[in-house]
């Protein structure tokens, strides 16, 4: 009886042979939370990479804290462009040459999307769409997509699905939702090989704390570091899937790596598979600075529901575990830990 060989997937196996066989990659909103992470650990596996952001979101921080965790030969494989993705002719200048290309440009806040909807679909989806029409002139192998959570909308099932979602509750979830009908849309009709991303909930090293848009978990790290008021949107029993951003590095790097057919023109959920409330998340953060320092914050407030906000998410990942070899490396705990030292050496608290 013949043996049939299993190709064996897993971000080992991944690392393993971009490092053997180096591709030249282009990460849009490479100065942003996400995208500096990937840049991280492509130049560290050896890649080449082009860079684009306009600095909207993202910032010059981000890429000075790259340069400084990787060496200088490193460094050199790493071209960056300044520009916007509403411009066409900017996407068609960074797209040149490129391999592969890891799309998490985005304006990506829901209180963000609803305070200014025309904004956040200009780069949403008219920047979205300029990257796919150049990627599928520029013969891109390989074109993977950061989209949202937020596309679940309504949807009352736990956990979250791929091929069950409701109707989206913002216009950011309604920007991430066109993205992937165009995406599924591009992989039909030009044979570009798309792969998207529902990022659930992450977090880690280089989330902006500032802002008036900031994340729930550096805002309020800062908060306690500082002694200033946490504020929780609710009654504290929302809930969600939040993921270490090692985890969102992985997956894109799996779904930019797999050869298997079946597994393009997806799209896979992102996340742990499990949930956290809100006040099971400040109790965590507060135990970790509290195992550090005394923590200068009392108890949270508890305020209105915020619009556009589901209630509850966690996800099935399972899909992304079968196709991609996706295995989260890190849950909330693990991440907090990390993610504790990073914010307090950022507000100027040794250990």
């Amino acid at each position: 009886m013949a043996v049939i060989k299993v190709e064996k997937m897993g971000i080992k196996e991944c690392e393993a042979e971009l490092k053997s066989n180096p591709r030249i990659w282009l990460i849009t909103g490479v100065a942003g939370f996400i995208g500096s992470n990937l840049l991280e650990r492509l130049l560290i596996l050896g890649q080449t990479v082009v860079g684009l952001d306009n600095f909207s979101t993202g910032n010059q921080g981000n890429l000075t804290i790259v340069q400084r965790l990787v060496s200088d030969a490193q460094w050199a494989c790493f071209k960056f462009i300044e520009g916007d993705l509403r411009d066409i002719e900017t996407c068609k200048r960074a797209i040149r040459g490129v391999d592969v290309v890891l799309h998490q440009a985005a304006i990506g806040s829901v209180p963000r999307s609803l305070a200014d909807p025309i904004a956040t679909h200009e780069s949403n989806v008219n920047g979205f769409l300029n990257m796919l029409v150049m990627a599928r002139d520029a013969g891109v192998g390989r074109f993977v997509y950061a989209t949202s959570s937020s596309i679940y909308g309504d949807h009352p099932g736990l956990p979250k699905v791929e091929h069950h979602i409701g109707k989206p509750l913002s216009p950011y979830a309604v920007t991430k939702y066109v993205n992937e009908l165009y995406a599924d849309v591009f992989a039909r009709n030009y044979n570009l090989q798309v792969v998207g991303l529902r990022y659930f909930n992450v977090f880690g090293p280089r989330q902006d704390p500032e802002g008036a848009y900031a994340a729930v978990i550096p805002l309020w790290f800062k908060a306690l570091l500082r002694g200033e008021p946490v504020y929780i949107n609710g009654d504290g029993e929302t809930s969600r899937d939040f993921c270490y951003v090692d985890n969102a590095v992985q997956a894109n790097l799996l779904a930019a790596w797999t050869r298997r057919s079946e597994a393009l023109n997806q799209v896979y959920n992102v996340a742990v598979g499990k949930s956290t409330t809100l006040t099971g998340l400040y109790n965590l953060i507060r135990g970790e600075i509290a195992r550090r320092m005394a923590v200068l914050a009392g108890e949270p407030t508890y305020r209105e529901f915020r619009p556009g906000d589901v209630r509850h998410s966690r996800a099935d990942i399972a899909k992304a575990q079968l196709l991609l070899g996706y295995e989260p490396t890190a849950g909330i705990e693990q991440g907090l830990h990390i993610a504790a030292e990073y914010y307090m050496a950022l507000f100027g608290h040794k250990n």
